[in-house]
């Protein structure tokens, strides 16, 4: 996303058709971070000596869980249809998560904590956005973005930047992220 808020587009329906966006891309992303934390989970949910990785990363399933729940309400209630490639991103998020757990609790750390990154990003633009023509839902946002920061910054204090490659690997995750956000608007 740019540094700066998506100005209203000009014309009838623009202002739907900014919040359709808005609601399917948000949605899009939670359903993924609910994926990645499952994906890890898998791979370290029951591994001997990861219990307190594998409670943190049910805790922040859990809050992922828990906006995704209502982003679907919003869907529902504004009826604004999901991304047409849910599925797509739902076994890529999921492989991500299991692949960097795979790699070890750092990486796992690492994925996260870029993750959360790019997201507490958009998100901060969404609610600028929406300050003026939505504030309540401006401020469900803000609520969300909160929780982001408190996995962002969870991933950190866990080491996520002692991963080996951890530069390389948060670019292209970020990279990533970032490119499905653009796409999942639209598509």
């Amino acid at each position: 996303m740019s540094g700066k808020p998506v100005p209203p587009r000009p014309g009838r329906g623009a202002a739907a058709a900014r919040m359709a966006e808005i609601l399917r891309v948000d949605h899009a992303g939670e359903m993924a971070a609910v994926a990645i934390y499952r994906g890890q989970r898998a791979v370290l949910g029951e591994a001997a000596g990861h219990e307190r990785i594998a409670g943190q990363l049910a805790h922040m399933e859990a809050q992922e869980a828990e906006h995704l729940a209502r982003f679907d309400r919003l869907l529902t209630e504004r009826q604004v249809r999901p991304t047409a490639l849910a599925p797509v991103w739902r076994f890529a998020a999921f492989a991500l998560g299991a692949g960097t757990a795979l790699m070890g609790d750092k990486v796992a750390h690492a994925c996260t904590e870029a993750v959360e990154t790019v997201i507490e990003e958009h998100y901060a633009h969404q609610i600028a956005e929406l300050a003026e023509r939505d504030p309540k839902l401006a401020g469900e946002l803000s609520g969300f973005r909160d929780e982001e920061l408190a996995h962002r910054d969870l991933a950190v204090e866990e080491g996520a930047k002692e991963a080996p490659a951890y530069a390389l690997l948060s670019a292209l995750i970020g990279a990533g992220c970032r490119v499905a956000i653009k796409i999942s608007e639209k598509v």
